[in-house]
């Protein structure tokens, strides 16, 4: 392969790419990562799996706090054809973009102009879509702006979480990155244009967002646990502490009862809770200190009685 890379990113999403490039033999003469981060509750500093990934092929790393502030003139020195980005977690500046012969390639996990944004996997998961997919773009000054390159669509399996969406579009992305890189190579890439009234941007994340509000009907209820599985996961008080919601189905519920009732509660048939239309099934529960188990396990050692109201502790 004729093309030298510089690869940006930074969690797994981002490393299967990685490894697309690696298995192709292309040449990553450089990968930007974001700085080591404390992990867990001895505050280890853990290294990213683009990182890892790196140095274990013996790829040169570079971790800046911002790329555009104090990583150009690496970049610059790496002098790479083309850069690619997938999950890096930085804006990238004129300047860096200017950098790389054929510019930079983002690969992003929804099909745009559709999902703009650092979570696209939640918020398609949690807006109820039933098909998404992976775009690669070349990469402007806006989020997620640039024109499009190819696209790969998927059906959204049933129950699928975001955790387990996001494995499959990385998989599906890094094998849609190399054909975007073999016809950059070719010269025959097409390139569109978005949409701008096509377009829809979703913000960050935040743990506020999993407030589970009861009085909804229960399939968005669902669809919030599924889409913030497994960060920063759905939750709502009880009895015994905030319980975080893993997983959950939507079954009827029960005429007169009130959003956030609990309707059944026992180690053989688990947990029940009223929403404002239909009812959530919690299937999988995570209690506060403990692991993420079914509910008919934490029920058989927590007693919730039934009419519970869980929208307060």
């Amino acid at each position: 392969m004729s093309l030298r890379v510089v690869f940006m990113g930074t969690p797994s999403y981002g490393a299967a790419s990685l490894q697309a490039l690696l298995d192709s033999g292309y040449q990553v003469a450089g990968v930007f990562t974001q700085p080591d981060k404390p992990k867990g509750r001895g505050g280890k500093m853990q290294m990213s799996e683009v990182k890892l990934l790196a140095l274990a092929h013996g790829i040169p790393v570079y971790q800046p706090r911002r790329i555009r502030q104090d990583g150009v003139e690496d970049l610059r020195a790496l002098a790479p054809d083309v850069c690619v980005t997938a999950a890096f977690g930085q804006i990238l500046s004129q300047e860096v973009l200017d950098i790389p012969r054929l510019g930079t390639v983002n690969v992003h996990a929804s099909l745009l102009p559709a999902y703009r944004g650092s979570a696209p996997v939640n918020w398609c998961l949690i807006k109820g879509e039933t098909v998404t997919g992976v775009t690669t773009m070349m990469t402007d000054k806006g989020i997620d702006t640039g024109d499009i390159l190819l696209r790969q669509e998927t059906d959204i399996l049933p129950g699928e979480t975001a955790g387990q969406l996001t494995d499959r579009l990385a998989n599906i992305g890094a094998d849609l990155l190399v054909r975007t890189l073999k016809c950059l190579e070719a010269g025959d890439c097409p390139r569109t244009p978005q949409k701008e009234e096509e377009m829809s941007y979703y913000p960050m994340l935040t743990k506020d967002m999993g407030r589970v509000d009861w009085t909804q009907g229960a399939e968005e209820i669902v669809n919030l646990a599924r889409g913030l599985s497994p960060w920063p996961s759905a939750f709502t008080p009880s009895p015994h502490g905030v319980l975080k919601i893993l997983s959950a189905s939507v079954e009827e519920g029960h005429q007169g009862a009130a959003p956030g009732q609990v309707l059944e509660a026992d180690g053989k048939r688990g947990l029940l809770v009223q929403a404002g239309s239909g009812a959530v099934r919690v299937e999988q529960l995570q209690a506060p200190g403990g692991k993420g188990m079914r509910a008919q396990d934490y029920l058989r050692g927590h007693g919730l009685p039934l009419g519970t109201l869980l929208t307060e502790e």
